[in-house]
């Protein structure tokens, strides 16, 4: 039997194993799985998919998403599959947490970018963003985030047209993303064209984690400001972009916020009576 030596003095230790991805619990808001998470969590977890060089996505979802899921089957599959879909919407975890949840905080997709860009300079990780809504709108976000978190590690970009890519495009794209060795690849283009794309091209994409953040490149960017805190707190950051953008977003707020409302009564009207009933 050969016993464990402790090493001589003065050699450093050997380091510590990176641990592994393990997803968080869920809740199920009208069907949707929302991680139980919050930003640190989730920074973690993006943290060990890279050391261990697993694939895995995240969609970040606001009442919009959950909502469209329901009428577009090509999103619900992308969301269902993902590795985390976590809460970016206010509602979100107020529903969730009147589920039995416990979260203070929702995992908002421009401050998770802006959290994981500043702890990315310090750890050296390798990130790549896809969107935006012009090249020069692209270069400038990169500009920003550079300024913004000296040491950052912006090893590519694209902004796609607004059209489908041919297959001979999307190729490109996706031997550029695996020659810059991308551990990370953020993508705006908004929701659900984000999501879908993610779910797509997973297994194409050599960099461990895809983050779908939406209106985040276009925030970093400085083209669209974003709502005051109390706003946000407040659940109200909807209010402040349909202002921001009527034409675009007025009429996603007006059809589905009221049947996020309407859907999540039933179910929570369905969670307390079978609550009721095993407790008598």
């Amino acid at each position: 039997m050969t016993l464990s030596r402790p090493l001589p003095s003065g050699l450093p230790l050997p380091p510590k194993p990176a641990p592994v991805p393990i997803a968080p619990d869920a809740v199920s808001v009208l069907g949707i799985p929302l991680a139980m998470t919050d930003y640190g969590d989730t920074i973690d977890w993006m943290d060990a998919m890279i050391a261990h060089r697993e694939k895995g996505y995240i969609c970040v979802a606001a009442t919009h998403t959950v909502m469209v899921c329901d009428e577009d089957p090509e999103l619900r599959e992308a969301v269902l599959n993902s590795s985390l879909t976590v809460p970016d919407g206010q509602p979100l975890v107020w529903a969730m947490n009147a589920l039995g949840g416990d979260l203070e905080e929702r995992v908002y997709g421009p401050e998770l970018m802006a959290r994981y860009c500043e702890h990315a300079a310090d750890t050296g990780t390798r990130m790549y963003l896809y969107g935006g809504r012009n090249q020069g709108a692209l270069v400038q976000l990169a500009l920003n985030l550079r300024r913004r978190y000296p040491g950052v590690k912006i090893v590519g970009g694209y902004s796609p047209p607004f059209r489908d890519l041919a297959e001979e495009e999307e190729d490109a794209i996706v031997d550029e993303m695996n020659r810059s060795r991308a551990d990370v690849v953020w993508v705006g283009v908004g929701a659900p064209k984000q999501e879908k794309w993610m779910a797509a091209m997973r297994e194409r994409l050599d960099a461990p984690v895809l983050v779908g953040v939406g209106a985040a490149f276009d925030f970093h960017a400085g083209l669209v400001p974003q709502a005051p805190d109390w706003m946000q707190s407040a659940g109200l950051e909807w209010l402040f972009r349909m202002a921001q953008e009527p034409r675009r977003l007025a009429p996603r707020y007006v059809r589905y916020n009221p049947r996020f409302i309407t859907g999540f009564a039933r179910q929570y009207a369905r969670h307390r009576l079978l609550g009721d009933a095993g407790a008598r």
